[in-house]
């Protein structure tokens, strides 16, 4: 499966931005992740194929919402009350595992730039 994320973009501390990620082929359980310069990737949120079930990391609760157009095959991450804290590559991966773990993920799209300012 192919993943392109858009969605990225400069903002100031409080804002907000909508990360999309469409996929071709198959539904899949999706997940974004983020990773900071010199940090590991580490998981923001998933959703099972169905949307039915979500989870979220802790620092994100509350403030980011996954959703999923299965008609359209494209995943979606609201970000709100942006921190300078959140800034990173965001990455959407896809899987047949719905888990926070980025290893178990099969595919991975090039990643979008946030940038959160003070």
């Amino acid at each position: 499966v192919q993943l392109v994320e858009s969605g990225g973009g400069l903002v100031q501390a409080g804002g907000s931005l909508r990360l999309s990620c469409a996929a071709s082929g198959r539904t899949f359980n999706m997940g974004w992740f983020r990773q900071a310069p010199g940090k590991e990737r580490e998981f923001v949120a998933s959703i099972t194929r169905s949307g039915g079930t979500v989870s979220y990391d802790d620092s994100v609760r509350g403030r980011f919402t996954i959703s999923r157009d299965n008609a359209k095959n494209t995943a979606y991450l609201q970000m709100n009350s942006l921190k300078p804290e959140d800034t990173a590559v965001y990455y959407c991966g896809a899987g047949s595992v719905f888990d926070y773990r980025a290893n178990v993920y099969d595919s991975w799209g090039q990643g979008t730039q946030v940038t959160v300012s003070s």
